[in-house]
């Protein structure tokens, strides 16, 4: 299955190379980085009732 996503920051900065999980009932099951009009594809095999899409923040360091 492939998710498709595109997100615009109201800021106006780019999302380009911005990490993000895609969340299967809350696990997360794929991980994709944002192009420079901030698509995102995901391709999974899990199924899921509750699907969600969070930054990955481990970019944030320690």
């Amino acid at each position: 299955m492939t998710f498709t996503a595109r997100f615009e920051l109201a800021s106006g900065q780019s999302l380009k190379d911005m990490p993000l999980e895609l969340l299967a009932d809350g696990v997360a099951v794929a991980r994709a980085k944002a192009d420079e009009t901030g698509k995102v594809l995901f391709e999974v095999s899990a199924t899921a009732t509750r699907w969600a899409i969070r930054v990955d923040r481990t970019i944030l360091g320690a």
